[in-house]
């Protein structure tokens, strides 16, 4: 018989080609629970990539790109994770936010486009992070990183800043008190931070074209969403 996944030829237990069993066994209680424990393993899962980036964020990302990434969560599945940790502790304490207000313009199609990013954070994250990695390729030009490598870098800095919010809307939920202006500026501070030290933490002026093109990546992204909102109520009028 073949094998289902590669369609190699199998005579085995197992595809000699990649590995997959011939015979799959039925998903269960113990399988579920192996997964779970899978992605909250402490050597090379979310809490141990959690402890990571909180201590040393820029020398463990660098490590992740350059020498291992299998001690990591993956970036992307990291900032889905965590962007959906903050949108369901957001909603469970109906905790009103967002990096922008659009109240003036709540029926527009920036407003409704604005509503989309708030709905879907770990998308909205991703897109934002692509503005933020542009201009970090810009300031940081010198160094021998792609853009895709920077992007990486943000997946798991924008996902620590999603826990970050997590933690506060859990906190004003519970206590009522609004800390959430403060939260936003600790995302910043982490951030400015984390880049600056995957770049070279040693120069004080990488946290400032770090901090720099963090704000740029975020004004750029909200602009676009006005822009676009704009240009989508001109064709609708037209």
């Amino acid at each position: 018989m073949n094998c289902k996944n590669c369609n190699v030829e199998v005579n085995l237990n197992y595809c000699a080609n990649c590995g997959q069993p011939v015979k799959l066994k039925r998903i269960s209680g113990h399988y579920i629970i192996h997964e779970i424990e899978h992605i909250l393993h402490f050597e090379k899962g979310i809490l141990y990539t959690i402890r990571e980036l909180l201590t040393r964020p820029g020398e463990s990302v660098r490590h992740f790109v350059a020498e291992n990434r299998n001690r990591l969560v993956k970036p992307i599945i990291f900032i889905i994770i965590t962007s959906l940790v903050y949108t369901l502790v957001n909603h469970f304490f109906h905790i009103k936010d967002g990096y922008v207000k659009f109240d003036e313009v709540e029926k527009s199609s920036a407003g409704l486009i604005s509503d989309w990013v708030k709905d879907h954070y770990g998308y909205s994250n991703l897109i934002m992070g692509m503005f933020i990695a542009f201009w970090l390729k810009v300031f940081f030009k010198k160094y021998d990183y792609n853009f895709y490598e920077i992007l990486i870098l943000l997946c798991f800095v924008m996902g620590m800043g999603m826990l970050v919010m997590a933690v506060f809307a859990l906190f004003k939920g519970l206590t009522n008190i609004d800390l959430m202006q403060i939260a936003g500026m600790v995302f910043i501070v982490y951030g400015t931070w984390a880049i600056g030290q995957f770049f070279d933490k040693k120069k004080v002026m990488n946290y400032v074209k770090a901090l720099v093109s963090y704000l740029l990546g975020m004004i750029s992204f909200w602009l676009s969403v006005v822009l676009l909102g704009g240009l989508i109520d001109f064709v609708i009028k037209h």
